[in-house]
């Protein structure tokens, strides 16, 4: 029961009928590679997704891709046509994929990145900007850049922020691979799994996600930004206190609270009602 979002060629955007959009690279000749074509039809998928989910008609974003390989990053033929341009011919691309990765850093449900062989390159930033990374016991990461002149520069705040600065300095110097349990013990994966049990634990995490509330799970990942890029403010410890309180009067917090009082499962979770839309005024704004 997929319903399909989109006409593209390098991708596809599928919504299911509880409200999980399937966002997967169809390239599998040449392992999922990317180039400025798939990269705008990714921007304009996720600003579609962006729009869905602050309205509350998504719940949730799997980011998965066709074939044996994840993402083997930047496309070889795009690469030989960055060699002609100029600096600002550079400039506008890169700019293109760094909108990429904050589009898919910043939606605002929960993003489970499904990674079932060899993510290189560019590709380790799409798998830092999500929320979940599930991984296969095969997959592979690389921060491969330098090893051809280059540096893994436009993703570099997002996959340092996954794994930290001290294990950053050695894996984009290096270039070394990290193998999925590396990429684990490191934090850029949340889970490794066997290889065919791949698709259980997406489905698995899909399901404890999709007990939350649309609307916490929302104001929790704009809040987690926040605390992020400034812990210990006073302007942040008011900002959560704001974001609790705004919760708890909402007609979505009121309903959580009161089904865990009367032991029942609250309406979001219900498979005729997936959305608690009667009170859209309330909800706390990001």
């Amino acid at each position: 029961g997929e319903a399909d979002m989109s006409d593209s060629t390098f991708s596809r955007l599928e919504l299911d009928e509880r409200g999980v959009a399937w966002l997967t690279l169809v390239r599998p000749e040449v392992h999922n590679a990317f180039d400025d074509s798939l990269i705008a039809e990714l921007n304009a998928h996720l600003e579609r997704l962006h729009d869905a989910a602050h309205h509350g008609e998504i719940r949730a974003v799997v980011l998965g891709s066709e074939g044996k390989s994840f993402s083997a990053g930047a496309d070889l033929g795009w690469m030989k046509r960055m060699v002609e341009y100029d600096f600002d011919g550079n400039l506008a691309d890169s700019r293109k994929l760094s909108a990429l990765m904050h589009g898919l850093d910043t939606l605002p449900c929960p993003t489970v990145c499904r990674v079932q062989g060899a993510a290189f390159g560019g590709a380790v930033g799409l798998a830092a900007c999500c929320d979940i990374v599930v991984a296969s016991e095969k997959a592979k990461f690389c921060l491969s850049e330098v090893k051809i002149g280059l540096s893994p520069a436009v993703i570099s705040p997002y996959v340092q922020r996954a794994i930290g600065p001290r294990q950053m300095r050695r894996y984009a110097l290096s270039a070394e691979v990290m193998d999925a349990p590396t990429a684990l013990a490191l934090g850029l994966a949340h889970q490794v799994v066997d290889a065919d049990a791949l698709d259980d634990a997406v489905a698995a995490m899909l399901e404890t996600l999709l007990a939350g509330s649309p609307q916490a799970q929302r104001a929790t990942k704009a809040l987690l930004a926040e605390v992020a890029r400034e812990p210990d403010s006073k302007a942040t410890r008011e900002h959560t206190c704001r974001v609790i309180s705004e919760l708890r009067v909402s007609a979505e917090g009121q309903e959580g609270l009161a089904s865990f009082f009367e032991k029942r499962r609250p309406a979001w979770t219900n498979e005729s009602d997936n959305r608690v839309a009667e009170n859209k005024a309330a909800e706390p704004r990001s």
